[in-house]
């Protein structure tokens, strides 16, 4: 006598598989685990990062070891260009403007990004609205916030010595002084760029388990003592990645300055980035600009670096 195995029906009626009988496999499934496979879907990105970032970066590696002429005409100076920068005076300064504008603007970025980011966390009335509107300014033209910014610091027109003048402080030439000019375009960029950061650190808010808000809150911890001890180190990586991005901006800050000052007064907003601008586009020295270049690279590599170690060293 023959047994007949009958197969299980679905809920659509149709027959599934045999019990005891694996699946059949998809024939690609094997080909799809090897290594070249992947390869084929990130060689798009390769090839565009090798002819955009890589090429261009070893370029100027090469020129930073050349005296390169507009003429197209190169002389190989071996370290000359980069023993001529670190004796530059004007590198000096440069560096320490940079430096001096880092330390003010990444620490307000960070601080306006998280501050806007809690408070729309709490906000349950129009929240895609007011998302947007924090967010405005970092669609906006560079070039054109810089100009709103710079009327609004006018010493003699300006919205902001208008209010001060109402209890009785200024005017102040905020733009004209050495010591209120990088903060002021600190200030500026900020109010620019901090919507990026802000949307980023949003996302890793809402990421935070509300279990470990819900347990504390039962265990009598307050606002405070909920987020210094439970959503702060929750949003390290969060916080990490925004530092680092924030810091890289802020070494490569030149438009503001561009519009704001021109790098004044008396170079006192004259940045690594406008320096380089000025070697290669204005006196043509490409090799010594491309060794500007370099140098900031190292820079920033080496400050993201002590970042990840002193901030994002467990993540």
């Amino acid at each position: 006598m023959t047994e007949t195995r009958q197969q299980p029906e679905t809920a659509t009626g149709r027959a599934g598989p045999v019990a005891g009988r694996s699946a059949p496999s998809w024939g690609r499934r094997g080909s799809l685990r090897r290594p070249w496979v992947g390869l084929l879907f990130v060689a798009p990105m390769l090839a565009l990062f090798g002819v955009f970032r890589f090429l261009p970066a070893l370029g100027a590696l090469f020129l930073s070891l050349t005296d390169y002429r507009l003429s197209g005409q190169w002389t190989f100076v071996a370290l000359d260009n980069y023993t001529r920068l670190f004796s530059d005076q004007l590198f000096h300064q440069t560096l320490l403007v940079t430096l001096t504008y880092t330390v003010i603007f990444v620490p307000l970025t960070v601080l306006l990004s998280l501050g806007t980011a809690v408070l729309l966390q709490q906000v349950v009335w129009k929240r895609g609205f007011f998302r947007g509107v924090f967010f405005l300014p970092y669609v906006t033209s560079i070039v054109l916030a810089a100009v709103i910014w710079k009327w609004i610091y006018d010493a003699q027109d300006g919205l902001l010595n208008a209010v001060l003048g109402l209890v009785s402080i200024g005017p102040i030439d905020f733009l004209n002084q050495s010591g209120t000019v990088l903060p002021s375009i600190a200030v500026t960029s900020a109010w620019k760029g901090f919507g990026y950061s802000m949307l980023i650190l949003l996302a890793g808010l809402q990421s935070v388990p509300k279990s470990y808000l819900e347990a504390a809150m039962i265990d009598g911890a307050g606002s405070w003592q909920r987020f210094r001890y439970i959503t702060l180190p929750q949003l390290r990586p969060v916080l990490f990645f925004v530092l680092v991005i924030e810091t890289i901006g802020a070494f490569q800050v030149f438009d503001a300055m561009y519009v704001m000052t021109g790098g004044g007064p008396v170079r006192s907003s004259y940045s690594l980035v406008y320096f380089l601008y000025d070697s290669g586009f204005k006196y043509f020295d490409f090799g010594y600009a491309s060794a500007i270049g370099l140098v900031l690279f190292l820079i920033v590599l080496i400050v993201s670096l002590v970042q990840r170690r002193l901030v994002g060293r467990d993540d």
